[in-house]
């Protein structure tokens, strides 16, 4: 929560959809902040010390969300629905590093490419 964010110049003149735009920029800056939470608490509790979460693969000891999202940014996920009604999703086969960072954070990684039937 300490990062400068522009928010500014905001394109609204209704003052209902400024409030609501904050309000949603203010819930994803909570999520990141949970999510760093969580994975720091984890890495505590299971003695991590770093994770290789910069590109040259050298050891992050406070992971911030940017990292991880940025870690995850090559995952590709496509579902499609055949005409006899047959659903297939295709997931990018995830690297030993991202399987790790998602059971930190509690996730199967087994189940993060499925989706509801």
């Amino acid at each position: 929560m300490k990062t400068d964010s522009e928010v500014a110049p905001v394109y609204l003149k209704d003052v209902r959809r400024i409030q609501a735009l904050l309000c949603v920029y203010f819930l994803a800056l909570l999520v990141e902040t949970l999510l760093e939470r969580q994975l720091r608490q984890a890495m505590a509790q299971e003695g991590i010390e770093s994770l290789p979460l910069y590109s040259e693969g050298r050891a992050c000891r406070w992971p911030t969300a940017r990292r991880v999202i940025d870690l995850f940014e090559n995952v590709e996920r496509h579902e499609w629905v055949t005409p006899g009604g047959r659903k297939t999703v295709l997931v990018t086969a995830l690297s030993d590093l991202q399987r790790r960072i998602l059971k930190l954070l509690g996730l199967r990684p087994e189940t993060c490419g499925r989706c509801p039937d």
